[in-house]
C-alpha cells in the first residue's frame, strides 16, 4: 500500500515553509503513527511453540518443587508487602 504525500512550492514560499507543509501532510496521512506501531509489534507464536514453552515451564516448576521438598533449594520469599 503506497501513500503519496505531494507538495508543490508556491511562488513566494521559503524552503523551510515547504518542508513544514510537507511534514504536516505526511502526519495527516497517519503513515508515521502506523510505522511506529508496527516497529515493535511482536509476531504471534505458533501453537506448537507455545505448547513447548508451556511444557518446559511446567517441567521446571515440578523440578523446583521437588528440590524444595528435598531441602536442596530454599523456598522463594517475597520482598516486602504483597501487591494485588
Amino acid at each position: 500500500m503506497a501513500i503519496n504525500a505531494e507538495v508543490t512550492k508556491n511562488e513566494a514560499e521559503t524552503p523551510v515553509n515547504l518542508i513544514r507543509r510537507f511534514s504536516k501532510r505526511v502526519q495527516g496521512t497517519g503513515l508515521i503513527q502506523r510505522m511506529r506501531s508496527r516497529r515493535y509489534q511482536v509476531r504471534i507464536k505458533s501453537g506448537n511453540v507455545r505448547r513447548k514453552q508451556t511444557l518446559k515451564v511446567i517441567k521446571r516448576r515440578e523440578e523446583v518443587a521437588e528440590l524444595i521438598k528435598l531441602g536442596k533449594m530454599l523456598e522463594r520469599t517475597t520482598r516486602g508487602p504483597r501487591r494485588r
